[in-house]
């Protein structure tokens, strides 16, 4: 599913215009980015959490030469799913 028809499918289950639809699944996108960004977590219960785990640096090899790089520490967003999500999956 890409981004028009999940918001032709909430616009549906909401009964909202796709127009409002749009703008507020932008918005959701847009403040779970924002507070990841700031180094906070977002937990929607039931649904799951995104945070923001940090990964160290470490050592890889060049593919085209088998040459050692160092490839940089960053912050990854991750995301844990909630048991509901878990067990809607798995039914």
């Amino acid at each position: 599913m890409n981004k028009s028809e999940l918001i032709d499918a909430i616009a549906q289950h909401a009964q909202l215009t796709k127009a409002d639809t749009a703008r507020a699944l932008d918005g959701l996108l847009k403040t779970i980015e924002m507070t990841l960004k700031s180094g906070d977590s977002v937990t929607l219960v039931g649904f799951g959490s995104f945070e923001v785990k940090a990964r160290a640096e470490r050592t890889g090899r060049n593919p085209q030469n088998g040459s050692p790089i160092t490839i940089p520490a960053a912050n990854i967003p991750g995301f844990k799913p909630g048991k509901n999500l878990k067990d809607a999956v798995n039914s």
